[in-house]
């Protein structure tokens, strides 16, 4: 290989593409060509390591005593972090005939802290680096788009005046100043709000008198947000809310301004708003469904932007949230509205549903509702059948309100929890796995939660129930290989090079959480909110914690991202996920995303002893 051919070798290879020319050329005048032979220690568990290998061609395996922990192959490198803390935890061993650049250890040490790219990346845990791969990838939108805090948006000056202004003189403030809005101080310290619209809708139309007192068209109840909180947050408060504008304070709790939709445009190019509004003034199923087919475009337009995919997620959420709020509102006789709760379970419970996949419902009946059965068959056919009609498919499984045994009374509820926990089965389990992710979207939500109250009580502190909950992750393996690096679905010949990312990983972690979370009655359903609460009440430990959290956002990214390259394709969306068309550092944290989920699995095995279930 020629000097020209190595230098590109090395800056093919993340993050050495960040080296300085004079780095470059120390690195390959310094680097030299080593081959091993198949079954050949590289390194050895327990030395201190002389060199950074980039291998050119091979397979090499990290092991410690005889696991096997990673495995590297053409175009990785291996082991940064043994050369960083001088000491090998591990042994590196080849699995076949490898030929490597070994890069000595003092040089790679001095260049590390010459420049700040490598510092930064090799200095970093494992969860940090999942945690800025989309930095790697979409810098330029990152910078504007998650990084930005309220503060960077143009915030509207905050004109504050007292109750005893007219509406004449609170008018006139308006427009000296030239803002859109005023807050209003009353006598007793609670703030209000006037906008220009008030003035317009309130005051001209209803033919107010001007000398009138400017408090009689304020609106109380103001939603405030931090200069330094993320400006994605903002928006996402603004869209649960449907405000458009929210009061910015600052460090010391001082009104500083007010941010408003229009600042919110400059940095995200998503009609999320407009489109949040059109659900909350729908008053019909045609102007709903028009709301729910912009969906997919505000995905694809925050996913290319870099947005993280815990924000989507929590987005479409909220707008998921609010357009079977209105629905159902829409469609549901009054005696069962004012009577019942409307709940989503399973990914759409937990908020991790960003593609719409399909309906996962069921309706909670108070037992005084007096609606008649033929009435609320029709009104269940009515409202899954719209679903449909908007893009949410019919659930494989039939869980939707349109089944009778997931729409029932209150007490009905009861009887069929108890059912589940005192006759194990495998359905059973998997009925209290969705209903336990069950969130309230419309009506009345302290039915949904009596009921996992009760199924708290009813499950109690039993080690069996809760170990034969959580043996369903035993069933699945982690798709890490021996040879090529993962392990493939070989039965079927479309997969056949191919992951199932759900399976082999995403399950897990959320089965996995899940498990715990219902052991120790969390009334949590996200499975981030979930990992938090069990890392406060000590149940884990905050680095594993951090990982979790961090391979569970880049498992669900990179499955978002091959779904939304499908969608484009015209072809359906699944699971699968082929290796090779990732990047070299995709690779890696994929890898390091697998491991995590591995250190997860045999910590849940240890703690439920499911070995002996």
């Amino acid at each position: 290989m020629s000097l020209l051919e190595q230098k590109a070798f090395l800056t093919s290879i993340h993050p050495f593409e960040n080296l300085s020319a004079n780095q470059l050329d120390t690195f390959a005048d310094s680097m030299d060509i080593v081959y091993f032979k198949e079954n050949e220690t590289i390194q050895k568990q327990g030395k201190n390591p002389e060199f950074l290998f980039f291998i050119l061609k091979g397979l090499v395996q990290e092991k410690q005593e005889d696991e096997v922990l990673s495995i590297y192959s053409k175009n990785e490198i291996f082991d940064s972090i043994s050369l960083i803390e001088n000491y090998s935890k591990n042994s590196f061993i080849t699995a076949e005939e490898t030929i490597c650049y070994s890069l000595p250890r003092s040089i790679f040490i001095k260049t590390l802290h010459e420049n700040i790219a490598l510092e930064t990346y090799f200095f970093q845990s494992i969860s940090e680096k999942l945690n800025n791969n989309i930095h790697h990838e979409k810098n330029k939108e990152m910078a504007n788009i998650m990084i930005a805090k309220v503060k960077d948006a143009t915030i509207h000056k905050a004109v504050i005046i007292d109750e005893d202004k007219t509406i004449f003189e609170a008018a006139t403030i308006i427009k000296k100043h030239k803002v859109p809005t005023i807050l209003l101080k009353d006598n007793n310290g609670e703030m209000h709000i006037i906008t220009d619209s008030d003035f317009r809708q309130k005051v001209i139309l209803n033919r107010m008198d001007f000398d009138d007192k400017v408090i009689k068209i304020a609106s109380k109840g103001l939603i405030y947000v931090n200069e330094d909180d993320f400006l994605f947050n903002a928006q996402l408060i603004m869209a649960k809310h449907g405000l458009k504008r929210v009061v910015v304070k600052d460090s010391t709790d001082s009104i500083v301004g007010i941010l408003d939709q229009i600042s919110l445009s400059s940095f995200f190019a998503t009609n999320t708003f407009s489109v949040s509004n059109k659900i909350v003034k729908a008053e019909t199923v045609e102007e709903l469904k028009e709301a729910s087919l912009s969906f997919i475009k505000i995905i694809k337009s925050l996913n290319a932007k870099g947005v993280k995919i815990e924000f989507i997620s929590r987005l479409v959420n909220q707008l998921n949230k609010k357009l079977l709020d209105k629905l159902y509102k829409i469609l549901a006789p009054e005696e069962l509205y004012e009577k019942s709760c409307l709940v989503v379970m399973g990914s759409e419970g937990r908020g991790e549903q960003i593609l719409k996949t399909d309906q996962d419902n069921a309706l909670i009946v108070q037992d005084d509702c007096s609606i008649s059965a033929e009435e609320l068959q029709k009104f269940t056919h009515d409202f899954t059948e719209t679903l449909v009609d908007f893009g949410f498919p019919r659930c494989e499984g039939n869980i939707m309100v349109s089944n009778p045994y997931w729409c029932r009374k209150e007490s009905d509820f009861k009887n069929l929890i108890y059912q589940w926990v005192n006759e194990p089965s495998g359905d059973n389990f998997m009925n209290i796995a969705i209903f336990y992710d069950a969130v309230c979207v419309s009506g009345n939500k302290d039915l949904v939660i009596k009921l996992k109250e009760y199924l708290f009580k009813v499950a109690g502190n039993s080690q069996t129930f809760n170990a034969h909950f959580a043996k369903v992750i035993s069933s699945f393996n982690v798709p890490l290989g021996f040879f090529d690096g993962f392990v493939f679905n070989s039965k079927d010949e479309k997969q056949k090079n191919e992951i199932d990312i759900k399976k082999g990983g995403i399950f897990i972690i959320v089965q996995g959480i899940r498990s715990l979370s219902l052991e120790h009655k969390l009334l949590n359903t996200s499975t981030a909110k979930r990992i938090n609460k069990l890392t406060e009440i000590n149940v884990l430990e905050p680095e594993l914690a951090k990982e979790l959290t961090m391979a569970f956002n880049f498992l669900t990214n990179l499955k978002l991202k091959s779904n939304l390259e499908k969608l484009d394709k015209n072809v359906a969306i699944d699971n699968y996920i082929n290796p090779d068309s990732l990047n070299t550092m995709e690779k890696d944290l994929l890898k390091d995303s697998f491991k995590i989920v591995n250190k997860l699995k045999k910590k849940l095995e240890f703690h439920f002893k499911l070995n002996y279930v």
